[in-house]
């Protein structure tokens, strides 16, 4: 994944000031915003979306070569935007899950009993997260890791392995910006924001891994392949949807409708793979977590996307 570069906008050097982007980006009307920019988003004007786009540019550092469109109807066109074939490899080594998206690795490592990190000294028990104290049993002393999608990146996640998704819980809330500002300041903030609790089971240990897609400000929706209709604020369908649904390694599952958050929870019997902590970037795809006893660390055959 390509760094952030040297020499950054003005705009956006303004907010990396943390006091400053916490009042900017949370300190407003977050519901009213984000429903402004659901329906600004998605109108379809081509200098509408231009703009748009180039005043994004200033805030933060979209790159769009591996887009698969070099052209958007709308800004919503560009957040959900496909890659060009070949764009991103799979990590094809038995036992390895890849990540499900584009991220910057944020608080990760092995659960202190049912406990997780947000951001340092700040932890959050499962139970509130993913609001179910049976289905929090699995993961006891397990590993989780964050991953933060910024507003510039690839926004659709991918299965990390082929696994078979067997319910899906959502759960609304707020819409708290999920940068490293807010989750410093905002206690159990994940517990508190929109999010889908997405259980699979693995197709070669028969092993549980969740994913939680967090959404957050602006547009704060998600979307399932598997599911008709979007997740997002005044959503009135079943919280708890059982699912049916099989994918392939790398396969797309769905995406956000901004920038935003996935955790992925395993339980004991992982471990993290070399290179994953915190601050670290990461490409969908590459190596995340791997089955204690299935892999040896080799390097791994690679499939293109």
């Amino acid at each position: 994944m390509k760094n952030q570069p040297a020499h950054r906008q003005p705009a956006a050097r303004i907010l990396d000031q943390e006091d400053l982007n916490f009042l900017l980006t949370n300190r407003v009307p977050r519901a009213l915003l984000t429903r402004f920019m659901g329906w600004f988003s998605k109108i379809e004007n081509p200098v509408v979306a231009a703009l748009s786009i180039r005043i994004w540019r200033l805030f933060a550092d979209l790159d769009l070569s591996d887009a698969r469109d070099q052209e958007f109807r709308s800004m919503h066109a560009c957040f959900t935007r496909a890659l060009k074939p070949g764009a991103r490899t799979i990590d094809t080594t038995p036992g390895v899950l890849s990540s499900p998206c584009d991220a910057i690795v944020g608080a990760c490592g092995t659960l202190e009993g049912i406990n997780a990190l947000q951001a340092k000294g700040a932890p959050y028990p499962l139970t509130d997260l993913l609001g179910d104290a049976e289905q929090v049993e699995t993961y006891r002393d397990g590993l989780y890791v964050t991953l933060r999608l910024k507003s510039s990146m690839y926004h659709r996640f991918h299965a990390p392995a082929d696994l078979r998704v067997e319910h899906v819980t959502y759960l609304s809330g707020d819409t708290w910006n999920v940068n490293p500002a807010a989750l410093k300041r905002v206690e159990r903030l994940f517990c508190k924001n929109e999010r889908a609790v997405i259980r699979t089971r693995l197709q070669d240990s028969g092993a549980v891994l969740t994913l939680v897609p967090v959404a957050a400000i602006l547009v704060a929706s998600i979307r399932l392949h598997w599911l008709d209709g979007l997740l997002r604020p005044g959503y009135r369908g079943p919280k708890h949807i059982p699912s049916q649904a099989d994918f392939a390694k790398g396969q797309e599952m769905g995406w956000f409708e901004h920038g935003s958050t996935i955790i992925v929870f395993v339980p004991p019997g992982f471990a993290l793979c070399p290179g994953i902590e915190d601050g670290t970037p990461i490409r969908m795809g590459q190596a995340l977590l791997r089955q204690v006893g299935m892999t040896d660390g080799a390097v791994s055959p690679e499939a293109d996307t």
